[in-house]
Protein backbone atom coordinates (compact mmCIF):
# COMPACT_ATOMS: atom_id res chain seq x y z
CA UNK A 1 0.00 0.00 0.00
CA UNK A 2 2.87 2.31 0.94
CA UNK A 3 4.17 1.93 -2.39
CA UNK A 4 2.06 2.46 -4.38
CA UNK A 5 0.83 6.05 -2.61
CA UNK A 6 4.72 6.78 -3.03
CA UNK A 7 3.67 6.10 -6.96
CA UNK A 8 0.53 8.22 -7.20
CA UNK A 9 2.56 11.09 -5.60
CA UNK A 10 4.65 10.99 -8.04
CA UNK A 11 2.64 10.82 -10.74
CA UNK A 12 0.30 13.54 -10.02
CA UNK A 13 3.18 16.00 -9.43
CA UNK A 14 4.82 14.94 -12.99
CA UNK A 15 1.35 15.74 -14.14
CA UNK A 16 1.14 18.89 -12.19
CA UNK A 17 4.64 20.31 -13.44
CA UNK A 18 3.51 19.56 -17.37
CA UNK A 19 0.26 21.60 -16.97
CA UNK A 20 2.12 24.75 -15.36
CA UNK A 21 3.01 27.63 -17.59
CA UNK A 22 6.48 27.47 -18.74
CA UNK A 23 8.14 31.35 -18.41
CA UNK A 24 10.91 32.12 -21.12
CA UNK A 25 14.03 33.19 -19.59
CA UNK A 26 15.10 36.60 -18.99
CA UNK A 27 18.11 37.67 -20.58
CA UNK A 28 20.58 39.12 -19.01
CA UNK A 29 24.03 41.19 -20.24
CA UNK A 30 27.79 41.02 -18.71
CA UNK A 31 29.75 43.86 -20.41
CA UNK A 32 33.89 44.29 -19.37
CA UNK A 33 33.97 47.51 -16.96
CA UNK A 34 36.42 49.58 -19.13
CA UNK A 35 37.03 49.16 -22.76
CA UNK A 36 39.97 50.89 -24.88
CA UNK A 37 38.61 53.06 -27.52
CA UNK A 38 38.91 50.92 -30.90
CA UNK A 39 39.09 47.91 -29.22
CA UNK A 40 37.26 45.25 -30.64
CA UNK A 41 35.11 43.09 -27.39
CA UNK A 42 32.34 40.91 -26.25
CA UNK A 43 29.18 41.37 -24.47
CA UNK A 44 27.67 38.03 -23.31
CA UNK A 45 24.16 37.52 -22.84
CA UNK A 46 21.39 35.18 -23.38
CA UNK A 47 17.85 34.78 -25.33
CA UNK A 48 16.74 36.75 -28.50
CA UNK A 49 16.44 40.02 -29.25
CA UNK A 50 17.24 43.54 -30.27
CA UNK A 51 20.26 44.93 -29.10
CA UNK A 52 20.85 49.02 -28.82
CA UNK A 53 24.55 50.08 -27.91
CA UNK A 54 24.24 53.73 -27.35
CA UNK A 55 27.44 56.13 -27.38
CA UNK A 56 28.69 59.41 -27.08
CA UNK A 57 28.43 59.72 -30.74
CA UNK A 58 25.67 57.36 -32.25
CA UNK A 59 23.73 54.38 -31.73
CA UNK A 60 24.01 50.65 -32.53
CA UNK A 61 21.13 48.67 -33.44
CA UNK A 62 21.17 44.72 -34.63
CA UNK A 63 18.70 42.03 -33.93
CA UNK A 64 20.88 39.41 -31.85
CA UNK A 65 20.62 36.01 -30.78
CA UNK A 66 22.38 36.57 -27.49
CA UNK A 67 22.93 32.68 -26.14
CA UNK A 68 26.01 33.41 -27.85
CA UNK A 69 28.41 36.59 -26.82
CA UNK A 70 27.59 39.90 -28.77
CA UNK A 71 30.54 40.80 -30.85
CA UNK A 72 31.27 44.69 -30.71
CA UNK A 73 33.73 45.93 -33.13
CA UNK A 74 36.63 48.56 -32.80
CA UNK A 75 34.97 51.03 -35.01
CA UNK A 76 31.95 51.27 -32.96
CA UNK A 77 33.50 52.46 -29.48
CA UNK A 78 36.20 54.45 -31.16
CA UNK A 79 34.48 57.43 -29.16
CA UNK A 80 35.61 58.02 -25.61
CA UNK A 81 33.04 58.26 -22.71
CA UNK A 82 30.53 56.25 -21.43
CA UNK A 83 27.97 53.53 -23.25
CA UNK A 84 25.00 51.57 -22.13
CA UNK A 85 24.49 48.29 -23.46
CA UNK A 86 20.52 47.59 -24.05
CA UNK A 87 18.65 43.76 -24.72
CA UNK A 88 15.31 44.09 -25.57
CA UNK A 89 12.58 40.96 -25.96
CA UNK A 90 9.05 40.55 -25.79
CA UNK A 91 9.46 40.01 -21.95
CA UNK A 92 11.05 43.84 -22.03
CA UNK A 93 14.48 45.47 -21.86
CA UNK A 94 17.55 45.19 -19.77
CA UNK A 95 20.54 47.07 -19.74
CA UNK A 96 24.32 47.31 -18.71
CA UNK A 97 27.05 49.81 -18.70
CA UNK A 98 30.62 50.79 -19.07
CA UNK A 99 33.72 53.17 -20.33
CA UNK A 100 35.59 53.64 -23.44
CA UNK A 101 39.08 54.80 -22.13
CA UNK A 102 40.94 57.06 -24.90
CA UNK A 103 43.74 54.96 -26.61
CA UNK A 104 47.56 55.28 -26.46
CA UNK A 105 48.82 59.51 -27.04
CA UNK A 106 49.74 59.50 -30.56
CA UNK A 107 48.00 63.66 -31.64
CA UNK A 108 49.07 66.76 -30.78
CA UNK A 109 47.32 69.84 -31.12
CA UNK A 110 49.58 72.61 -30.58
CA UNK A 111 48.88 76.53 -29.80
CA UNK A 112 51.23 79.32 -29.83
CA UNK A 113 50.69 82.93 -28.53
CA UNK A 114 51.43 85.43 -29.96
CA UNK A 115 52.29 85.68 -33.67
CA UNK A 116 54.90 88.57 -33.12
CA UNK A 117 56.95 89.80 -29.75
CA UNK A 118 59.30 92.21 -28.93
CA UNK A 119 62.77 90.72 -27.73
CA UNK A 120 64.01 90.48 -24.07
CA UNK A 121 60.27 90.73 -22.84
CA UNK A 122 59.71 88.25 -19.77
CA UNK A 123 56.48 85.62 -19.53
CA UNK A 124 55.58 86.57 -23.05
CA UNK A 125 55.97 83.45 -25.18
CA UNK A 126 53.14 80.41 -24.15
CA UNK A 127 52.13 77.59 -25.69
CA UNK A 128 49.36 75.10 -24.90
CA UNK A 129 49.71 71.18 -26.57
CA UNK A 130 46.51 69.18 -26.26
CA UNK A 131 47.12 65.30 -26.33
CA UNK A 132 44.73 62.80 -27.99
CA UNK A 133 44.73 59.58 -28.79
CA UNK A 134 44.05 58.21 -33.04
CA UNK A 135 40.65 58.58 -32.69
CA UNK A 136 40.68 62.68 -31.70
CA UNK A 137 39.48 61.47 -28.08
CA UNK A 138 41.22 63.54 -25.43
CA UNK A 139 43.70 61.38 -23.36
CA UNK A 140 43.31 62.16 -19.74
CA UNK A 141 46.20 60.22 -18.35
CA UNK A 142 49.28 62.17 -17.75
CA UNK A 143 51.70 62.14 -21.05
CA UNK A 144 55.21 63.47 -21.71
CA UNK A 145 55.16 66.60 -23.43
CA UNK A 146 58.14 68.40 -25.07
CA UNK A 147 58.89 71.74 -26.20
CA UNK A 148 61.58 72.31 -28.19
CA UNK A 149 63.13 76.21 -28.93
CA UNK A 150 65.30 77.22 -32.23
CA UNK A 151 66.32 80.71 -33.14
CA UNK A 152 67.47 80.50 -36.80
CA UNK A 153 68.20 76.54 -36.91
CA UNK A 154 69.90 76.68 -33.66
CA UNK A 155 68.63 75.04 -30.81
CA UNK A 156 68.56 77.17 -28.00
CA UNK A 157 66.72 75.33 -25.22
CA UNK A 158 64.26 72.61 -24.32
CA UNK A 159 61.81 71.55 -21.37
CA UNK A 160 59.90 68.74 -20.96
CA UNK A 161 56.10 68.58 -19.12
CA UNK A 162 53.47 65.93 -18.11
CA UNK A 163 50.36 66.95 -19.75
CA UNK A 164 47.44 67.42 -16.80
CA UNK A 165 44.23 65.96 -17.76
CA UNK A 166 45.27 66.05 -21.78
CA UNK A 167 46.99 69.53 -21.18
CA UNK A 168 50.58 70.48 -21.53
CA UNK A 169 52.05 74.13 -21.14
CA UNK A 170 54.91 76.15 -20.97
CA UNK A 171 55.43 79.87 -20.65
CA UNK A 172 59.01 81.59 -21.19
CA UNK A 173 60.21 84.85 -22.38
CA UNK A 174 61.39 85.46 -25.72
CA UNK A 175 64.89 85.79 -27.08
CA UNK A 176 67.19 88.77 -26.94
CA UNK A 177 68.31 88.17 -30.72
CA UNK A 178 65.32 89.48 -33.04
CA UNK A 179 63.78 86.45 -35.71
CA UNK A 180 61.80 83.78 -36.23
CA UNK A 181 61.62 82.02 -33.08
CA UNK A 182 60.55 77.62 -33.97
CA UNK A 183 58.89 76.36 -31.19
CA UNK A 184 58.01 72.41 -31.40
CA UNK A 185 56.02 70.46 -29.46
CA UNK A 186 56.62 66.60 -29.51
CA UNK A 187 55.26 63.80 -28.28
CA UNK A 188 56.58 60.64 -28.87
CA UNK A 189 57.15 60.54 -32.61
CA UNK A 190 54.78 63.04 -33.10
CA UNK A 191 55.92 66.78 -33.75
CA UNK A 192 54.37 70.05 -34.04
CA UNK A 193 55.94 72.81 -34.67
CA UNK A 194 54.71 76.69 -34.66
CA UNK A 195 56.65 79.93 -35.25
CA UNK A 196 56.44 82.97 -33.74
CA UNK A 197 57.94 86.60 -34.97
CA UNK A 198 60.62 88.01 -32.61
CA UNK A 199 61.03 92.22 -33.83
CA UNK A 200 62.84 94.68 -31.91
CA UNK A 201 61.86 95.70 -28.63
CA UNK A 202 61.73 100.02 -28.15
CA UNK A 203 64.58 102.23 -29.57
CA UNK A 204 67.96 102.63 -27.17
CA UNK A 205 70.13 105.55 -27.21
CA UNK A 206 68.45 107.74 -29.60
CA UNK A 207 70.10 110.25 -31.40
CA UNK A 208 70.00 112.67 -34.01
CA UNK A 209 72.26 115.02 -35.49
CA UNK A 210 71.11 118.37 -37.53
CA UNK A 211 72.68 119.75 -40.94
CA UNK A 212 71.84 123.32 -41.41
CA UNK A 213 70.29 125.32 -44.55
CA UNK A 214 69.84 128.18 -46.23
CA UNK A 215 66.05 128.31 -44.84
CA UNK A 216 65.50 125.34 -43.33
CA UNK A 217 67.70 122.45 -40.94
CA UNK A 218 67.71 118.81 -41.52
CA UNK A 219 67.40 116.46 -39.32
CA UNK A 220 68.28 112.88 -39.09
CA UNK A 221 68.59 110.03 -36.56
CA UNK A 222 71.65 107.63 -36.31
CA UNK A 223 70.86 103.74 -37.16
CA UNK A 224 67.99 103.35 -34.70
CA UNK A 225 68.24 99.92 -32.29
CA UNK A 226 66.73 98.60 -29.23
CA UNK A 227 69.14 98.05 -25.99
CA UNK A 228 70.08 94.47 -27.57
CA UNK A 229 71.38 95.83 -30.97
CA UNK A 230 68.36 94.73 -32.98
CA UNK A 231 67.69 97.56 -35.71
CA UNK A 232 64.43 98.80 -35.53
CA UNK A 233 61.74 97.88 -38.50
CA UNK A 234 60.94 99.86 -41.24
CA UNK A 235 58.02 102.29 -40.64
CA UNK A 236 58.56 102.26 -37.78
CA UNK A 237 57.10 105.85 -36.28
CA UNK A 238 59.81 108.65 -34.99
CA UNK A 239 58.65 111.88 -33.96
CA UNK A 240 60.93 115.09 -34.01
CA UNK A 241 59.16 118.42 -32.39
CA UNK A 242 60.32 121.90 -32.81
CA UNK A 243 59.44 124.52 -30.14
CA UNK A 244 60.12 127.99 -30.38
CA UNK A 245 58.13 131.36 -30.17
CA UNK A 246 55.56 130.59 -32.19
CA UNK A 247 54.55 127.03 -30.16
CA UNK A 248 55.28 123.74 -31.08
CA UNK A 249 55.42 121.97 -33.94
CA UNK A 250 56.12 118.13 -34.43
CA UNK A 251 57.01 115.67 -37.49
CA UNK A 252 56.36 111.98 -37.69
CA UNK A 253 58.31 110.27 -40.18
CA UNK A 254 58.84 106.52 -40.43
CA UNK A 255 62.40 104.70 -39.92
CA UNK A 256 63.83 104.14 -44.12
CA UNK A 257 66.88 101.60 -43.67
CA UNK A 258 67.47 102.00 -39.91
CA UNK A 259 67.48 106.20 -40.08
CA UNK A 260 64.72 108.79 -39.60
CA UNK A 261 64.90 112.31 -41.26
CA UNK A 262 63.12 115.24 -41.22
CA UNK A 263 63.14 119.20 -42.37
CA UNK A 264 62.00 122.41 -40.12
CA UNK A 265 62.29 125.94 -40.92
CA UNK A 266 63.72 127.84 -38.15
CA UNK A 267 63.92 131.76 -37.85
CA UNK A 268 64.49 132.43 -34.51
CA UNK A 269 65.54 130.59 -31.05
CA UNK A 270 64.44 127.13 -31.30
CA UNK A 271 64.69 123.87 -29.36
CA UNK A 272 64.18 120.19 -31.59
CA UNK A 273 63.95 117.04 -29.84
CA UNK A 274 63.55 113.40 -31.49
CA UNK A 275 61.18 110.35 -29.97
CA UNK A 276 60.74 107.24 -30.70
CA UNK A 277 57.67 105.27 -28.78
CA UNK A 278 58.65 105.72 -25.32
CA UNK A 279 62.58 106.30 -26.21
CA UNK A 280 63.37 109.83 -25.74
CA UNK A 281 66.61 110.64 -27.41
CA UNK A 282 68.36 113.90 -27.57
CA UNK A 283 67.54 118.13 -27.99
CA UNK A 284 69.51 120.74 -30.06
CA UNK A 285 68.88 124.31 -30.20
CA UNK A 286 69.34 126.64 -32.37
CA UNK A 287 69.97 130.38 -31.23
CA UNK A 288 68.26 131.90 -34.81
CA UNK A 289 68.49 131.53 -38.65
CA UNK A 290 70.62 128.60 -39.38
Amino acid sequence: MKSMGRTIFHLSAVFLASALPVFAQAPALQAPATVTAGQSFAIRGSGRGTFYLVGPSHVLKQNVDARQEIAIAGPDVSTSGSYQAILCSSDGCINTTFQVLPAAPNRLSFLLHPSRVPVNTPNAVNGTAIVSDRFHNTVIAPAKVDFRLSLAGEDISSRSVQSVRGIGWFEIGSRPKQGALQVTAALNDTTEPRVIQQVASEACGLRMSATPGPHAVTLQTEPIRDCAGNPLPDGTIVSFTKTDAAGKSTVDTPIKKDKATAKFEVSGPAHISVACGEALGNEISFAGRP
